[in-house]
C-alpha cells in the first residue's frame, strides 16, 4: 500500500496544474485508471501521457481508455500499440461514418482506483498544458476524491458499456425519445449532470435555469456561448431585476464561427444589462457557471452542440469552500479581460460584420443540429 496520504478535493485553475496533479496520481495507482477525453492528440503532451499510462499498466494495473472517433481521429494507427501491448484496453466511441458523424463523446474523466477523479474541460494535448495567460489555453478541472469518485467509476463503465451499443438504432431512441437523465447525488454537496443527445432540456440546463433564477449574483464563462432562448430570457430578466450578470467569453478562440455566433447575441444581452467580457491572453476554453451558491464544472459548453448533441458530464458543486475556489477562478479570468462597451458595441459593427454574426448563429444554433439529427433519423 502506499503510504502518501490522498489529495484532498481542489480546484486545479490551469492546464498546468491539471496535468501536474493527474501525472504525479497516475504514478501512484495501484489498481485502475479510467481515462475519458474528447481530444488525444499525437503531440508531446499525448504521448507524455500515454507513456504514463503504459508504465501505469506495465506494473499490473487495469488501465482503460475511452476516446472519442473524432477528437481522437489524428492519431496514428500504431499509437496505442505500446498501452495494447501492456494488457490496456482502447475503446473508440463513435468511430467516424456519416450517420453518426454529428454524435460526439465530448466528456473528460479521469478515475483512478475509484478515489480520485479529475473533472473539467481540458483535453489532451499540447495547447491545454499551459498557464493560460503567457502560454496555453485558458482551462481549468476540478478533483474530487472518496466516495465521489467511485461513483464516477461507475458512470465511465456505463459509458464505456454504452460505446459498444452506439449504432444507428441506440441513437435514433435517444434522438426521438429525447433521453434526459436526471441529476445524481454524489454527497452532501455534489450533484452529478450527465448527458446526451435529444431536444428536451438536460439536468444541467434545468437546475442551472433554477440557480439563475433564484441567485444574487451570476457568473458565466463560457468558451462557447451559444444559450438558448429560454436562458436568454432568464439572463436579460435577472440583469433587468437588477441582478449583476456577467458572462465571459473568449477575445480569441479556436473557432472564430462560434465567436461569430456568440456575438449576434451581444446587443440584446447588453441592452438589458448583462456585463460581457473577453478574455484577452490566450484562448479560453473554460466552462465556469456560479449562480445561487452553487458553481458548475466540466465538459459542458453553453451551445447548442453540447446541450443537445454531445455526450457531456458537469458537476453542480454547492460546499462554500468549493464555491469560494471557483470564484477565484473567475476572478483571475476576470482581471485579464475587457469588458465590452454596451454604449459603442452597436455602432463598431458594420452591416457586414452582423450579417457574417447572424449567419453563424443560424449555423450553429440551427443547421447543425438539423443535419445531424436528419442524418441520424433520415428524411421523414
Amino acid at each position: 500500500m502506499n503510504s502518501v496520504p490522498d489529495p484532498e478535493d481542489q480546484w486545479l485553475p490551469t492546464g498546468e496544474s491539471y496535468f501536474a496533479s493527474l501525472t504525479t496520481e497516475l504514478q501512484r495507482a495501484s489498481l485502475s485508471v479510467r481515462f475519458e477525453t474528447y481530444i488525444f492528440a499525437p503531440d508531446a503532451t499525448g504521448r507524455r501521457v500515454r507513456d504514463v499510462l503504459v508504465s501505469v499498466a506495465e506494473r499490473g494495473v487495469r488501465v482503460s481508455v475511452l476516446v472519442d472517433g473524432l477528437g481522437a481521429n489524428e492519431l496514428p494507427d500504431d499509437f496505442w500499440d505500446p498501452l495494447l501491448k501492456a494488457g490496456a484496453s482502447v475503446v473508440v466511441f463513435n468511430p467516424l461514418e456519416l450517420r453518426r458523424l454529428g454524435i460526439r463523446d465530448h466528456r473528460k474523466l479521469v478515475v483512478i482506483d475509484e478515489r480520485l477523479a479529475w473533472v473539467g474541460g481540458i483535453n489532451v494535448a499540447d495547447e491545454y498544458t499551459g498557464d493560460g495567460v503567457t502560454h496555453g489555453w485558458a482551462d481549468c478541472g476540478f478533483l474530487l476524491t472518496g466516495a465521489p469518485a467511485g461513483q464516477l467509476a461507475r458512470e465511465f463503465d456505463a459509458m464505456l458499456a454504452e460505446c459498444d451499443e452506439i449504432q444507428p438504432q441506440t441513437v435514433v431512441a435517444r434522438l426521438r425519445r429525447g433521453i434526459r437523465p436526471p441529476a445524481r447525488e454524489l454527497g452532501p454537496h455534489i450533484q452529478l449532470l450527465v448527458s446526451g443527445p435529444g431536444r428536451k432540456a438536460n439536468a444541467f440546463q434545468k437546475l442551472l435555469r433554477e440557480d439563475v433564477a433564484a441567485s444574487a449574483a451570476v457568473q458565466f464563462v463560457a468558451a462557447y456561448f451559444l444559450p438558448g432562448y429560454r436562458m436568454r430570457r432568464l439572463l436579460r430578466g435577472v440583469a433587468q431585476r437588477g441582478v449583476r450578470v456577467q458572462v465571459l467569453v473568449p477575445g480569441r478562440t479556436d473557432v472564430p464561427l462560434a465567436r461569430r455566433a456568440a456575438r449576434h447575441l451581444y446587443s440584446g444581452l447588453l441592452r438589458s444589462g448583462v456585463e460581457l467580457w473577453e478574455y484577452q491572453p490566450q484562448v479560453l476554453h473554460a466552462k465556469l457557471f456560479l449562480a445561487n451558491n452553487a458553481v458548475y464544472v466540466g465538459s459542458s459548453n453553453l451551445d447548442t452542440r453540447s446541450l443537445h448533441i454531445n455526450y457531456e458530464l458537469m458537476l453542480r458543486l454547492t460546499d462554500p469552500q468549493q464555491v469560494a475556489g471557483g470564484r477565484e477562478i473567475v476572478a483571475g479570468l476576470m482581471r485579464q479581460s475587457k469588458r465590452v462597451d454596451p454604449r459603442t458595441w452597436a455602432a463598431s459593427r458594420s452591416w457586414i460584420e452582423r450579417w457574417r454574426d447572424q449567419w453563424a448563429y443560424w449555423i450553429l444554433s440551427r443547421v447543425d443540429p438539423y443535419v445531424t439529427r436528419w442524418l441520424a433519423l433520415g428524411p421523414r
